[in-house]
Order: structure tokens, then C-alpha cells, then sequence
């Protein structure tokens, strides 16, 4: 199965100068968790904001409405190709921890959106895997990375408490 298959088609987007109140307010118009930020002249793909980065970088740091996104974003997103294999979009999830992977043409503009719950959904609607095998999908990604214990220096040791 391919990206283009489960996707959301030409998702909303913004821009670095936009206020996260915009944004909040397409994630709400829209029933989506996540804005694609494109560049101004270009319209490649150059961040992606969250609801989780609304509330995390803006609200619980003490910015307001009117704050950039800019300044909330997470930038240059690791994004997949319309061709690519699920499993592909599912790699990127798991490797670098995120439940939302852009997916952009061969010029970087963003053409469409996978969502952790899309894989789940298109996975699970294909008769051969199981919920349980869904639900292993889900923790996998949802999984966050730990730092093996012996690579840790002591002053490692020390952070990571």
C-alpha cells in the first residue's frame, strides 16, 4: 500500500508568521492535530506545528495567541513521498517518534498528511493483520526512545535524572 492511498489530500498549511491562534483555529476548522508550515515563496515544507506544540512551546512556556508559529514549529519535519510504502511512512514515524508525517512532491510542497491513526485505520481494513498487530503498529511509534543505561556517562547519568 502506498502513501497516496491513506493520506489526506491537500491538508491546510501555514506560515512561519502566521499566530498560533490561526492555527488553533484551522486544527479546529479542520478536525486536524497538525499544520504543515510552508515557506512564503517557495511553499516547501519547512516546519510542522502541532496541538501538542501549541500547548507545550506556546501556552506552557507563557506565549499568547499572537505568537509565530515560527517560534512554536518543529522544523524541517522528515516527510515521505506519495509512492513511498506504508511501511516507509511507518518507519519515519517509529525512528523519529512523531504521529504525523508530511508527504511532499519531488519540488518539497506539501501534497498531502499521514496520520498515526490512518495506518491503524488502513491496516486494520485489510482483513490480514490483527488488532493485535494494530495495536503493536501503535506502540511502536507512540514508544519513546531510551537511552541504554551503559551509554550513559556519568554526568549523562546525572541529565537524564
Amino acid at each position: 500500500m502506498k502513501a497516496r492511498e491513506i493520506m489526506t489530500p491537500s491538508p491546510k498549511t501555514c506560515l512561519a508568521n502566521d499566530s498560533a491562534e490561526d492555527v488553533a483555529r484551522i486544527m479546529r476548522d479542520n478536525d486536524c492535530g497538525s499544520v504543515p508550515i510552508v515557506d512564503e515563496t517557495s511553499g516547501k515544507v519547512v516546519g510542522i506545528v502541532t496541538d501538542r506544540d501549541l500547548a507545550i512551546r506556546g501556552l506552557a512556556e507563557g506565549k499568547g495567541a499572537g505568537t509565530k508559529v515560527g517560534e512554536l514549529m518543529t522544523s524541517s519535519p522528515n516527510s515521505c513521498r506519495a509512492d513511498d510504502d506504508l511501511r516507509d511512512v511507518e518507519q519515519v514515524m517509529v525512528d523519529y517518534q512523531v504521529r504525523r508525517v508530511p508527504i511532499v512532491d519531488a519540488n518539497g510542497l506539501c501534497v498531502g498528511i499521514v496520520a498515526q491513526a490512518d495506518i491503524a485505520r488502513a491496516t486494520q481494513g485489510r482483513n490480514q493483520i490483527s488488532e493485535r498487530e494494530v495495536a503493536v503498529v501503535v506502540e511502536r511509534i507512540s514508544e519513546p526512545k531510551r537511552v541504554p543505561f551503559e551509554r550513559l556517562s556519568e554526568s549523562g547519568l546525572e541529565q537524564a535524572l
